[in-house]
């Protein structure tokens, strides 16, 4: 079960996937150059059409690996501080899913630790932390960008 686990990391999964779109976006592009060798309007047309999408594509890939790879940073940061907060011991639903009453008390605490020093990026990480237990992802990424924020300055 353990290696099954690894093996269905989030980090795993995003790799494959981040495969998978790579491939795609090479054989749309191979398309949108057939296209644009056509030289007919129409042709050119819907072949720079084409290949605007795979970078497009690229661009919200890259911007989410980085993403994700600037809050392992800060992950691994506040867990080498002591400061990663333990979700262990709050109670679970049979899906793994963390009790909603739970989910709320635990945001509560988080958004009080927030504003009560509002400039700390180790207590916006938790708050982001708090969103996702909740499960309101993009308020989690909302709170995750402020907290890389407020990091930044740290992590150069």
């Amino acid at each position: 079960m353990n290696a099954t686990r690894r093996l269905l990391s989030p980090r795993n999964v995003a790799l494959l996937l981040v495969a998978v779109l790579v491939v795609y976006f090479l054989l749309t592009a191979r398309r949108a150059v057939v296209l644009l060798g056509t030289g007919t309007p129409v042709g050119i047309a819907l072949g720079l059409t084409v290949l605007v999408l795979p970078l497009i594509g690229v661009w919200i890939v890259v911007a989410n690996v980085r993403f994700g790879m600037r809050t392992e940073r800060l992950a691994r940061q506040l867990a080498t501080e002591g400061g990663m907060p333990d979700t262990s011991g709050l109670p679970r639903l049979p899906s793994g899913r963390v009790n909603r009453d739970a989910a709320d008390a635990w945001f509560a605490e988080r958004r009080a630790e927030v504003e009560a020093e509002p400039g700390d990026w180790r207590r916006w990480y938790r708050l982001a932390m708090a969103y996702d237990l909740a499960g309101d992802r993009g308020r989690a990424r909302e709170a995750m960008r402020k907290a890389l924020e407020l990091a930044e300055p740290d992590l150069s």
